[in-house]
């Protein structure tokens, strides 16, 4: 059997200034960006992925990449080489890689690669990976932004008003604006809340180890459900020091991108949940082998979920076949991160494909590959290529 190869590889940079910006504890957000991955196969078939661009990333780093450094290396080479392609070019760029925006852009080349032997094949990649063990998951908000001239907590406590208001069950906050007001802030909400709605924050990663502890002393009768990344990526004993205290379960991975910069932190015992975002952690290819250090250490794996629709579509499929922490009569599920703050192409790029059903979850797509379709009109729209 001859196997369809890698005829071209494009690159394309979407970018759409917001109406209104917003902050996060690192800075304010004046547009959404768009790396995506478009891989051509000598059968005419097209797979898609995306390098996930964090509020303030500039898309061109990734792109470059993807153009100079693997573009050239994947041209005529089998799309079924999904491992062989991971390895190979994760050694090419080790010199001046090993992590960063290197796994960020080698991220969305996997993803292209999966989703176009998916459609090859016939099948969703989460089949491809293995099946799946569910057909829909429960999302968590993450909005809650900071506005400019924003009354807080007023203004958090009407926004989660409207999710809940729209079938949403859990929350999480944005935090990260000084100690004192954090604390204020998530006492407030849940007060005004109450105990039945699930509740999370996220400081981006805001503080040093005396300011972190105080805030989770200080909110641990708000049970949180997880707090996320209240220290910088580098703080190792700073998170295994904040778990020692047992006040809260600790999330982080976002910024951890592969196994080798990851696997310490799990096997390490700094977090109670690792969060690696498929756009950005190396894709399906890496994400399986993150899965697998997750269940050998009984540590729970919710994706980080942030980027357009091709991302929302990827981590679903990898959701679909991501076993539950435990395998029992009644697993603990994992969560789908769920943005719900401004995006301007987010589902109009895939057709507005995924939404939720009425009883509030999201259905996995179980078409082939990643399961929906591009609008090539929307890329024309907001490409800045």
């Amino acid at each position: 059997m001859t196997l369809p190869r890698i005829e071209r590889v494009q690159v394309h940079v979407l970018r759409a200034s917001l109406a209104e910006p917003f902050a996060f504890s690192q800075g304010w957000a004046t547009q959404r960006s768009a790396v995506l991955v478009e891989i051509t196969s000598t059968d005419g078939a097209t797979g898609w992925g995306e390098c996930l661009c964090h509020g303030l990333q500039p898309p061109a780093i990734a792109a470059t990449i993807i153009r100079e450094a693997f573009g050239p290396r994947l041209l005529g080479r089998a799309i079924s080489d999904l491992e062989v392609l991971w390895e190979e070019l994760y050694n090419f760029t080790r010199p001046y890689g090993q992590g960063g925006a290197v796994i960020n852009a080698l991220s969305g080349v996997d993803i292209a690669l999966w989703d176009l032997w998916g459609r090859t094949l016939g099948q969703p990649v989460s089949r491809l990976l293995g099946g799946r063990f569910r057909e829909n998951v429960e999302p968590y908000v993450t909005g809650f932004y900071r506005r400019k001239d924003g009354n807080y907590p007023a203004d958090g406590i009407a926004e989660a008003r409207q999710h809940i208001a729209h079938g949403f069950r859990a929350l999480k906050l944005k935090v990260g604006f000084g100690a004192a007001e954090d604390i204020a802030y998530i006492r407030a909400v849940r007060a005004a809340l109450g105990g039945e709605i699930r509740l999370m924050a996220d400081a981006n990663c805001a503080y040093a180890v005396p300011a972190a502890r105080e805030v989770l002393q200080q909110t641990a009768d708000c049970r949180l459900h997880f707090f996320e990344e209240p220290l910088a990526p580098e703080d190792l004993e700073g998170y295994r020091l904040l778990r020692s205290l047992g006040l809260v379960s600790l999330a982080a991975g976002e910024n951890l991108l592969g196994k080798h910069a990851a696997c310490r932190w799990i096997s390490g015992g700094a977090i109670d949940i690792f969060q690696p975002d498929i756009c950005s952690s190396g894709g399906f290819t890496e994400l399986k082998k993150l899965a697998a250090l997750c269940q050998s250490w009984h540590t729970p794996l919710v994706p980080h979920v942030w980027g357009s629709g091709i991302c929302l579509a990827a981590s679903l499929q990898f959701l679909a076949a991501l076993p539950p922490p435990v395998l029992c009569l009644r697993p603990a599920e994992p969560l789908l991160e769920y943005d719900c703050s401004d995006h301007p192409f987010r589902g109009a790029l895939i057709h507005d494909a995924i939404a939720r059903t009425p009883d509030g979850r999201v259905p996995i797509p179980d078409k082939p590959g990643l399961g929906i379709e591009v609008n090539r009109e929307v890329i024309t729209r907001f490409s800045v290529s």
